[in-house]
């Protein structure tokens, strides 16, 4: 039996979602027109390919997401000017130096953060006065070593004065209470009518949806929130 070896980038896909959102000027304009186009594509789990024992595969179907990929792929596309564009961009986004291996790929987002931050992709949104200091040990992806890492996560109780610093697409990382994880899950802020709302690749709704943050919160119990904003890019949008 032969089986089909997952594709790389949809760079047609790419090609027609930049066309519908070449109005948008800014790069957050382009996130929350992208994270809506998106809406109800199928979620996958494990999307992506390659191991400690395994190549790694550089994908992008951008048909189907987890949570990761989702963000990944709406932030790629928010920065390029053209489909060749965005897969350099993914690759920067996802790997260290965009080179891709994966022993380079972000696999905790404590990672991703640092690296895309370095890069110019994010920036952390202030949390002065409301982060609590969280240190952790992570320790489940099996092929890495474990590593300590300090996370000053925003808690529930405090979104409300946190929610005046947020802003359209910036980043949402749920922060984990289970050991050796730093973030369970992440998506990306809208706000609607003064309403915070939540987009995400949701694996319980089997697809990419919206809901509000607050009901988000009230169903999953964290160790807090931390957020990041999307960074303008320099080349052309």
């Amino acid at each position: 039996m032969t089986t089909t070896r997952r594709r790389g980038p949809d760079l047609r896909r790419a090609r027609s979602l930049l066309a519908k959102v070449k109005p948008h000027r800014t790069v957050a304009a382009r996130v929350e027109a992208l994270s809506a186009l998106l809406l109800g594509a199928p979620y996958e789990a494990n999307g992506l390919v390659g191991s400690a024992e395994t190549p790694e595969l550089f994908v992008a179907p951008l048909d189907r997401f987890d949570c990761v990929t989702y963000v990944e792929s709406v932030y790629a596309l928010a920065r390029a000017g053209d489909p060749a564009g965005f897969a350099d961009e993914l690759r920067k986004i996802r790997y260290e130096g965009g080179v891709v291996e994966w022993a380079r790929r972000n696999h905790y987002m404590t990672d991703w953060l640092r690296r895309n931050g370095k890069a110019g992709v994010v920036w952390p949104v202030a949390a002065e006065g409301l982060g609590v200091r969280k240190e952790k040990l992570l320790n489940v992806v099996p092929g890495l070593p474990a590593k300590k890492v300090s996370l000053y996560p925003v808690p529930k109780s405090k979104l409300r004065a946190y929610a005046p610093r947020l802003k359209n697409g910036d980043l949402l990382l749920f922060v984990s209470t289970k050991p050796g994880l730093d973030v369970f899950h992440r998506g990306l802020l809208v706000l609607s009518g003064g309403v915070l709302k939540l987009r995400h690749a949701s694996r319980s709704a089997g697809r990419v949806v919206e809901e509000e943050l607050s009901g988000f919160l009230r169903a999953n119990a964290m160790a807090g929130l931390l957020a990041s904003r999307p960074q303008e890019t320099t080349g052309p949008a």
